[in-house]
């Protein structure tokens, strides 16, 4: 049994129950705490990132050149370089060295996962500065969700993948009586089989929230794994993939089980190596234009995918309307708007909504909205820690381009990040649109751009909120009312729609956070991706169950 395993049993155990019940339990602290990562933790992090800046990143696995141009969202050019190799090497060597992984006990590969885990878990303030410096998120959220949170998103496949392997007996005795003869027997075996060689192509804002399902998902069941980051944001999966290579070294597997496939902007291998038939299994997260290209053109049909759609809030009624403007304009803000679960289209009856603070209109909604995103970010300090930087040149000019697109209710801004003149930022753009101009909000804007639209009432706006999610792609869907049948109505018409419902948030739970163990974050049913993190199917079709029947003599 693998020292691993045995040392994280317990930790397993937990997950897959918290799988299971889909109550609240982490299983890596989220505060950037002293006390918990260690009093110099912080410190130590900070400087380990800055020793690596200008210098080649080594990994021990083939390479015949080196790439790499990551510019921070905060102003600063990287300087790393990384191996890249041909498709052809990287594929030949992850065969290679799956063989061996793909016949390893489901503990022995299980162990390796959990432990590779519980060493990112330490570095959490490295890994915080390698996604805040590639993706533009603040140092906390950087913390946050590229440390803790995807850790947990990690160990959830993990669990997943262990719970749906070992339901299957590994040995049975099959007798089926024969009258009055004597009964058949045979001796069944059962192996699980990997599909293969798994890519996964990495994001450019969440690189490890949104890369460590899948890659721990094929890690544990045995399939080996090639991943090929975002050319801006390569540096927190290298460093990921050199963690987990030396617990694979050090477990006695070939480290090429777990390859970095990096590449330029100008000479992409993404769809080379995609297309190639030894790839068995694709997870890809980004736009839903090489998504659907991938789901098109991939040499497997086995693509996970997560990507992208248009997000909606109906607003019917509050009994705390100071409390739907500040959740809202909270959700708007973080991180620029540059999340998969960030609320873009807003909708509300022209008719206005009951709160209570009396009768508000139309008007009265948005600019209770808009003052609402002034107050959060009034303080610089605050600003700069709840919106981060835009990671890259285009969500800008998205931004720029989207100012004609409607009536501005708040006007989108630079927000000096202290100790970064040159980063790049923009405050939320606030627009107002009738309902009829699909042509503004019925398309994914991503970045800090928001449509409040006027609707004919809220029936109208709950049809328009669910059919915009069938029809593009929704994550998540947000509704404020205090009437249960509205409610009810809501929920039935986003449950058709697949898209995970909030309900009344006015306090500290936001629209765009999703809890590993319990939040199924995409549904795969609506065009924002065809793949769940986590559900067991994320996982069940990676392995295949090989039969071996044995008759016993008369």
């Amino acid at each position: 049994m693998s020292r691993f395993f045995e040392a994280h049993r317990a930790l397993l155990e937990r997950a897959v129950d918290a799988c299971r019940t889909r109550v609240y339990w982490s299983a890596f602290p989220e505060a950037a705490s002293g006390k918990i990562y260690g009093e110099t933790a912080k410190a130590d992090g900070e400087a380990a990132f800055k020793a690596m800046l200008g210098k080649p990143f080594e990994l021990d696995q083939p390479a015949e050149s080196r790439v790499g141009h990551e510019v921070s969202p905060f102003g600063m050019a990287l300087d790393i370089t990384y191996p890249s190799a041909s498709p052809d090497t990287l594929v030949a060597a992850s065969q290679r060295a799956g063989k061996a992984w793909a016949t390893a006990s489901i503990e022995d590969r299980i162990g390796v996962c959990l432990e590779t885990l519980h060493r990112l878990n330490r570095q959490s303030f490295l890994i915080a500065h390698t996604v805040m410096h590639t993706t533009g998120q603040a140092f906390m959220m950087a913390f946050q969700a590229g440390g803790p949170h995807a850790q947990d998103r990690g160990l959830e496949a993990v669990a997943y993948a262990y719970d749906e392997m070992t339901r299957i007996p590994r040995t049975a005795e099959w007798t089926k009586p024969q009258g009055k003869g004597e009964p058949l027997v045979l001796d069944k075996t059962w192996r699980i089989v990997p599909r293969g060689v798994a890519l996964v192509i990495g994001c450019a804002t969440f690189p490890t929230w949104n890369g460590y399902p899948g890659i721990f998902a094929s890690l544990a069941t045995g399939n080996s794994v090639i991943v090929k980051p975002h050319p801006g944001a390569i540096l927190p999966l290298a460093l990921s993939v050199q963690i987990a290579r030396g617990v694979l070294k050090e477990a006695g597997f070939d480290p090429n089980v777990l390859m970095l496939a990096a590449d330029d902007p100008a000479a992409p291998i993404a769809k080379d190596l995609a297309t190639r038939p030894d790839i068995a299994i694709v997870d890809f997260t980004g736009g839903p234009a090489f998504g659907a290209w991938l789901r098109a053109n991939a040499g497997t049909d086995l693509v996970f995918t997560e990507e992208a759609g248009i997000n909606p809030i109906v607003i019917d009624s509050t009994d705390d309307f100071r409390g739907l403007c500040g959740n809202i304009a909270f959700s708007l803000s973080l991180y620029s708007g540059q999340m998969c679960t960030a609320p873009q289209n807003i909708f509300v009856p022209t008719g206005g909504i009951a709160t209570n603070e009396g009768h508000k209109s139309f008007d009265d909604v948005a600019a209770g909205i808009a003052t609402a995103i002034d107050k959060l970010l009034g303080d610089p300090d605050r600003a700069t820690g709840i919106l981060g930087a835009i990671q890259s040149d285009a969500t800008q000019a998205r931004v720029a381009a989207a100012r004609k697109l409607g009536k501005i209710i708040r006007d989108s801004g630079p927000a000096p990040a202290a100790g970064y003149p040159q980063a790049r930022t923009a405050s939320p753009l606030v627009l107002a649109v009738d309902a009829a101009d699909e042509t503004a909000w019925g398309e994914e804007r991503f970045g800090p751009i928001s449509f409040i639209i006027k609707t004919a009432s809220t029936a109208d706006s709950i049809e328009r909120a669910a059919h915009s999610a069938q029809r593009k792609g929704a994550i998540t869907a947000s509704l404020y009312a205090t009437d249960d049948a509205v409610i009810d109505q809501g929920a039935d018409a986003f449950a058709r729609a697949g898209v995970a419902l909030s309900v009344n948030l006015t306090g500290g739970v936001y629209v765009n956070q999703s809890a590993a163990f319990s939040d199924y974050h995409v549904s795969g049913a609506n065009p924002a991706g065809n793949a769940c993190l986590t559900d067991a199917a994320f996982v069940a079709n990676r392995f295949r169950i090989a039969t071996t029947r044995r008759q016993r003599a008369a």
